[in-house]
Parts: structure tokens; C-alpha cells; sequence
């Protein structure tokens, strides 16, 4: 199923919270607050909501999944996880 890139998902996104985030994805990563003016369907890689966007280009180990705990994956009824390992996710 497609996953909106909008703000709305992006402040349920768990990603950032997740184990496979390490410390230096977060580190190279930084994110300070959400504008509300940016436009996410413009943005063609995002290091979050990997399942609105694309995997990750600095997680490359399962170090524990939150997709299942995900507000966002509820959402959208995802059956997928490891959505930063592997676009769309590992089956």
C-alpha cells in the first residue's frame, strides 16, 4: 500500500526511534523540528518513514523493528517490516 509523505505521518514516523537507527545514522542525520512548510513529495530520499520513501543509506544490520509498533504502519495497514533495510520493505 502507498504511504502519504506528509507531515502528519512523517510526527507518527517511529524510525528515528528504532534500534537499527545507530547512533551514527541519527548522528548524520540530525533532524530538528518538522517545518510544516516543507513539501514532502518533493523530497526523493528521506532518512525516516522508509516506508514512505526508500531504505536507508546508512542502516545496513537488523538490530530490532518498531514497523509493527508503528502509528504509520497501522495507518496503512503495512504487512512489511524492515523498510530500511530493503524498499517496500522484507516480506
Amino acid at each position: 500500500m502507498h504511504v502519504d509523505k506528509n507531515i502528519e505521518n512523517l510526527r507518527e514516523c517511529l524510525c528515528l526511534e528504532c534500534p537499527s537507527y545507530t547512533k551514527f545514522c541519527k548522528k548524520k542525520n540530525v533532524y530538528k523540528e518538522i517545518d510544516d512548510k516543507i513539501d514532502m513529495n518533493k523530497l526523493g530520499h528521506l532518512e525516516m518513514m522508509f516506508c514512505a520513501f526508500e531504505k536507508s543509506d546508512c542502516i545496513h544490520e537488523n538490530l530490532g523493528c518498531l514497523c509493527m509498533k508503528c502509528p504509520v504502519h497501522k495507518k496503512y495497514a503495512l504487512n512489511s517490516e524492515d523498510y530500511c533495510l530493503a524498499t517496500g520493505g522484507v516480506l
